[in-house]
């Protein structure tokens, strides 16, 4: 496929995996090779079209700020890929556990495939805790999908939440819709609550913030993409450096800032 059609055929897609779409993008890009002011063009279409991809701005920032953004983008393309998240997740969650998700996360589904000795039960939006729910039990993963009315005794009898970052930084977190509700109901219930920090999500704060703009209407709150999610309901943070505490701290953004991404107009 030339990389023009590539990246049409990634701004075209609907919904998906984040850092999948992300990675795809990062192929185009790679074989692109276009001059700075086209790739800047590239980019803001790119965001444009994924506005809550926090991978997706991840990505275009370091390209934008590179002296060689052609290589660049197949390295970061295999970070996406190989994303050490998962691997840390496996290994930290506690034996034979019972955990509440929330929605299709992405990352964290690919973590529990691994752990047959879990009981996942999974909490409803947007219509993808099926989709995840199938996906475990064809790993031999225990797994139910929970209502809404079953919510509270659920994650009350579970021994921890995750939860997965859409976009985040130490001062804001994003993440799947019906997170802050879930979120809420286990701090209530004294249920630790993972939040669990794919490569490529912790971004600069003014991106979460044009994250949040572009991805939470002020004037129709129910059209929102995404749920604005307090740090003080997150007990522990997943990230590519292994499980920790210190929420904040973990949160740090590991990609620079490139205000090229937050202009508009002719370049």
């Amino acid at each position: 496929m030339h990389p023009i059609e590539h990246l049409r055929y990634v701004a075209r897609a609907g919904g998906g995996d984040p850092a999948g779409l992300a990675r795809e993008a990062a192929f185009a890009l790679g074989s692109l090779r276009a001059d700075p002011a086209n790739l800047v063009v590239a980019s803001r279409r790119l965001i444009e079209r994924h506005p809550d991809a926090g991978a997706m701005w991840w990505l275009c920032a370091q390209l934008l700020v590179s002296d060689d953004p052609s290589t660049l983008a197949w390295e970061l393309a295999d970070r996406l890929m190989d994303d050490p998240v998962v691997d840390r997740l496996v290994t930290a969650i506690p034996a034979d556990a019972t955990i509440v998700t929330v929605g299709y996360p992405p990352a964290v589904a690919e973590s529990l495939v691994d752990r047959t000795d879990l009981l996942v039960r999974c909490a409803d939006t947007e219509f993808r805790a099926g989709d995840l729910v199938r996906r475990l039990d064809r790993a031999a993963v225990a797994a139910e999908p929970i209502t809404h009315d079953e919510l509270a005794r659920a994650v009350a009898e579970a021994d921890l939440v995750l939860i997965e970052a859409t976009a985040a930084c130490d001062r804001r977190v994003l993440a799947t819709l019906g997170s802050q509700v879930v979120a809420a109901t286990a701090t209530s219930a004294g249920t630790p609550v993972w939040l669990v920090v794919p490569t490529g999500t912790r971004i600069p704060h003014q991106y979460v913030t044009e994250v949040a703009r572009r991805s939470i209407p002020d004037d129709d709150g129910w059209r929102a993409s995404v749920d604005d999610l307090p740090l003080d309901l997150i007990d522990v943070v997943v990230n590519a450096d292994g499980r920790t505490t210190e929420v904040a701290v973990a949160l740090r953004p590991d990609c620079p800032f490139a205000p090229e991404l937050l202009r508009t107009g002719i370049v």
